[in-house]
C-alpha cells in the first residue's frame, strides 16, 4: 500500500504541534516495513528517502499568503497519482490531499489539528486569505471519506464547525510522545545548557514554550507572572509572533514584567530539542496558558520530561494533563464565538497565578506531579500505538 502524506511541515521546518506529529508519524508507519509511505511538503528540496519538497510558484511571489499555498497544494496533488490513500495534515495541505482525491479517485484522509472557525484572529494574519483557508478547509473536510481528530475535544469542534460531517467518518487518534527523545536530562552539561540562557537551574521557574499567537495565551500568562513569589524565574521561549499587533502586545506586556521583577528570560530564538529539554527538567512547572489547543503536543513533552504542567482546561489538555495528579487545570469560561477568549479575563488571569503560585510554591509535590505525568506519557501516548490506530483507520476507508 502507497500513503502519501502532505504537509506544510517537515524537517527540517517544524514549527509546531502539526510538524511534529506528521514527523512522528512517518516514523511509525515507515517503520512496520509494509508501507511505502511518501511524503510532500512545503519547501526546499529534502535529502530524506520518499520525502519530496515543494517550493511556492514563482508566479504566485506577490500574492496573498492562502493563494500561494493553494498552488503548492496543485503541485502536491499532481505528484500522488499512483498512491492508494492520501491523508493531509491542516489547512495548508487539505485542498492538496482533497484535489488528489478527485483526480485519482483515492480516498483522502483528514487529520484535524486545529479548525479555521475555531482561530477568527487568523484574519489579523492573512486578510481575505483567512475566507480562502477557511474554504479550503471546509470542502477537504466535507468531502474527506475519514477524519482524523487528535482528542475527543477536537472531535467534538469538528462535528460544531462542520455539521454536515458524518460522525461516523470522526475517528479519535490522540497525538503522542517519544519519550526516548523527550525525558529527563539532569546532567551537568544540561545545567549548563540553562545558566546559558541566563536562568538559574536551583531556584524555581514557570517555563511557556511557544509561539506568539493568540491561540496560546501567552499575554494571560504574563499578566498573571505578575503576582508570582518574587524568587520565581519566569521563562518564555516565545518566538514567531503572527502579527506586528500581538508582538508588540507581549513585548509592552514584558517590559512592564521586567519592571516589576528580576529572572525574566526572554527566549525568542526556535531552540534544539536537547535545550528545550535542558530548560523543561529544570523548570518547577510547565504553563499551558492556550485559549484554543487541540491536545497540546507540548505539555505531553513537559510530561515526559518529568515537570509538572499548569494548563487551561480547554480543547484536548484535559485528556492529556490531568488535575491534581500530573498537574493543574486551570478553569475557563470562553465566548462562544470561535474566539476562544475569556469572559472574564481578570477571573482568568487570577485563577491562572493561583494555580502556578500553589505550582512553585509546593517543590515536592510539583515534582510528585512531574513523575505522575512521564509515566502517563509512556504508558497512553507511544507514536507505535498511534502508528497502528491511523493505519486501522487507513484500511476501514479502503475495505
Amino acid at each position: 500500500m502507497r500513503v502519501d502524506i502532505l504537509s506544510k511541515e517537515y524537517p527540517p521546518q517544524i514549527y509546531g504541534g502539526a510538524g511534529v506529529h506528521v514527523s512522528e508519524l512517518v516514523r511509525a508507519l515507515r517503520s512496520r516495513g509494509d508501507i511505502d509511505v511518501q511524503v510532500r511538503c512545503f519547501g526546499p528540496p529534502r535529502d530524506e528517502q520518499g520525502t519530496f519538497g515543494y517550493a511556492d510558484l514563482s508566479e504566485l511571489g506577490g500574492a496573498n499568503p492562502a493563494i500561494r499555498t493553494l498552488g503548492v497544494d496543485l503541485a502536491m496533488a499532481s505528484d500522488c497519482v499512483g498512491a492508494d490513500l492520501v491523508h493531509s495534515h491542516t489547512w495548508y495541505a487539505n485542498m492538496g490531499g482533497h484535489l488528489a482525491s478527485l483526480l485519482t479517485g483515492v480516498p483522502h484522509v483528514v487529520t484535524a489539528h486545529s479548525l479555521e472557525p475555531l482561530r477568527p484572529w487568523k484574519a489579523e494574519q492573512l486578510g481575505g486569505g483567512y475566507a480562502v483557508s477557511s474554504f479550503a478547509e471546509r470542502v477537504a473536510y466535507e468531502s474527506a471519506a475519514a477524519v482524523v481528530a487528535v482528542s475527543a475535544g477536537m472531535r467534538a469542534d469538528v462535528l460544531k464547525s462542520y455539521p454536515s460531517v458524518d460522525p461516523a467518518r470522526v475517528h479519535v487518534v490522540h497525538n503522542g510522545i517519544d519519550s526516548e527523545l523527550w525525558k529527563p536530562d539532569t546532567t551537568d552539561l544540561a545545567r549548563d545548557v540553562v545558566r546559558k540562557h541566563g536562568v538559574d537551574p536551583d531556584k524555581p521557574s514557570v517555563l511557556f514554550v511557544g509561539r506568539i499567537t493568540r491561540q496560546k495565551g501567552l499575554p494571560y500568562l504574563m499578566r498573571a507572572c505578575a503576582s508570582l513569589p518574587p524568587d520565581v524565574q519566569v521563562v518564555l521561549c516565545a518566538g514567531a509572533p503572527d502579527t506586528p499587533e500581538i508582538q508588540h502586545e507581549v513585548e509592552d506586556l514584558l517590559e512592564a514584567l521586567r519592571r516589576t521583577r528580576t529572572g525574566v528570560v526572554m527566549i525568542a530564538e526556535m531552540l534544539p530539542r536537547s535545550e528545550v529539554v535542558a530548560l523543561l527538567t529544570a523548570a518547577t512547572v510547565f504553563a499551558c496558558p492556550s485559549v484554543y489547543e487541540p491536545l497540546g503536543i507540548v505539555n505531553l513533552e513537559a510530561m515526559a520530561c518529568e515537570t509538572a504542567v499548569v494548563a487551561t482546561a480547554t480543547g484536548g489538555i484535559p485528556e492529556v494533563v490531568v488535575d491534581g495528579e500530573t498537574g493543574w487545570l486551570v478553569p475557563i469560561e470562553q465566548v462562544d464565538d470561535g474566539s476562544g477568549v475569556p469572559v472574564d479575563p481578570d477571573r482568568f488571569v487570577a485563577d491562572l497565578a493561583a494555580a502556578l503560585t500553589e505550582a512553585v510554591s509546593d517543590a515536592d509535590r510539583a515534582a510528585s506531579f512531574g513523575r505522575a505525568g512521564r509515566a502517563r506519557a509512556v504508558e497512553h501516548f507511544s507514536w507505535s500505538s498511534i502508528g497502528d490506530q491511523t493505519l486501522a483507520v487507513y484500511q476501514s476507508v479502503l475495505a
